[in-house]
């Protein structure tokens, strides 16, 4: 967390600071570590704030601490270089809580273990192999090709739902358009005309009435509709209940399960080519991937505990498919089973690229076909008693 600190210099001169610290008294060393005296210390007001307008990034952080370390700088160096250069306040502390702790003579993951909110236990593991091997900047491009193969799957799938999104969003306002607003003016019209309406129009004009009156209340109830959606859909994502959901769909749940796959070989992968054991690896992630997942890990890694080949855990345990298990095996036999790892994760992320691109074209028309039914099928109903009019007049 942060403390604002006031703070009084030997020639008498008082400045603020703010000090990202686990408590109050590691700021307050901090400070005076600075040669001041602390007139006033309490926690930030506004709580800590991300680095670089959100959160820290660290393939950027990772990257410039890469080109660092490959240029011959010491790790202190490197982070005293990145502390110079830093304009933000945030992104400063903790280059600042890095460097304090290196100079106490603690290693560097564990100053990484000390900021969790900033440095995951999936980050803090590969440094704390690199550091047995010496190997720091290998480990860092390590991670930095994982996150970009794991980015770019994602920005697949999040640019293939940008489209729909935009498509539901406009339908949905044209459609609520027409419902509030268009529906009861062709009420008031018809209400005067004395003409027996058709059953579907006249249901859509008694609604339209409704509307009229009660706008406030169905903009109240959409409000809520919506704020307790977007609250269940938060719920359902932290108990992984989107994952269970996404799994029983037909179709789409087994494309899910391969993605959630996907992402814990390409994990695995990484943190055995790192030199972690495979046990230590299945306990990192375990916190990565979805209940159901999960369960199966721990189940795993009792059985390789007990003797068991990964292969034949991941298979008893529903955590392989029938080409990543041959890979598995692959693996087993020749000893590179990190690579091996890492490969089955490349084949599954190709197979779902071709998949989200074969689902959108086919999904995207379909949804124009069901937004355009939908308005089309309101508008018709608007002008059903005028055709009968015409008719009757013809």
């Amino acid at each position: 967390m942060q403390f604002a600190v006031r703070t009084l210099a030997p020639d008498m001169s008082i400045a603020s600071l703010t000090i990202d610290a686990p408590d109050e008294a590691d700021a307050r060393r901090q400070v005076e570590a600075r040669g001041l005296y602390v007139s006033a210390i309490e926690p930030a007001r506004a709580g800590l704030p991300r680095a670089r307008g959100g959160k820290l990034s660290l393939v950027l952080f990772s990257q410039e601490l890469l080109a660092l370390l490959t240029a011959g700088l010491g790790i202190v160096e490197s982070l005293e270089a990145l502390l110079e250069k830093e304009a933000n306040p945030a992104t400063r502390g903790v280059l600042e809580r890095l460097l304090g702790g290196l100079r106490e003579g603690k290693r560097f993951s564990g100053v990484l273990a000390a900021q969790p909110a900033l440095f995951p236990p999936l980050y803090v593991g590969i440094v704390r192999a690199a550091e047995g091997t010496s190997d720091l900047p290998r480990a860092l491009h390590r991670y930095i090709e994982y996150q970009q193969r794991i980015d770019i799957v994602r920005a697949k799938i999040v640019s293939a739902s940008i489209y729909p999104v935009i498509l539901l969003a406009v339908g949905g306002g044209v459609s609520l358009f027409l419902m509030s607003y268009v529906v009861p003016r062709f009420a008031e019209v018809y209400q005067g005309a004395g003409r027996n309406l058709p059953l579907m129009s006249r249901l859509m004009l008694d609604w339209g009435q409704f509307a009229a009156s009660h706008t406030a209340g169905l903009l109240l109830g959409i409000a809520l509709l919506i704020g307790g959606g977007v609250w269940s859909v938060r719920r359902a994502l932290r108990r992984g209940g989107i994952a269970r959901l996404l799994g029983r769909l037909p179709g789409i749940g087994e494309r899910a399960r391969i993605y959630e796959l996907s992402r814990l070989y390409l994990t695995l992968g990484m943190l055995s080519e790192g030199g972690i054991t495979i046990v230590a690896a299945l306990d990192t992630v375990q916190s990565m991937v979805s209940p159901g997942i999960a369960a199966g890990l721990r189940a795993a890694r009792a059985a390789i505990e007990s003797g068991r080949p990964l292969s034949d855990a991941f298979e008893a345990n529903g955590l392989t498919t029938p080409i990543s298990l041959r890979m598995l095996r692959v693996g087993e036999r020749t000893g590179e089973m990190g690579p091996m790892l890492s490969r089955s994760a490349a084949f599954y992320d190709g197979e779902i690229g071709r998949w989200i691109d074969r689902f959108t074209r086919t999904f995207e028309p379909l949804l124009m076909a069901a937004i355009g039914l939908v308005v089309g099928a309101i508008v018709v109903l608007l002008y059903m008693p005028i055709f009968d009019l015409a008719g009757d007049m013809s």
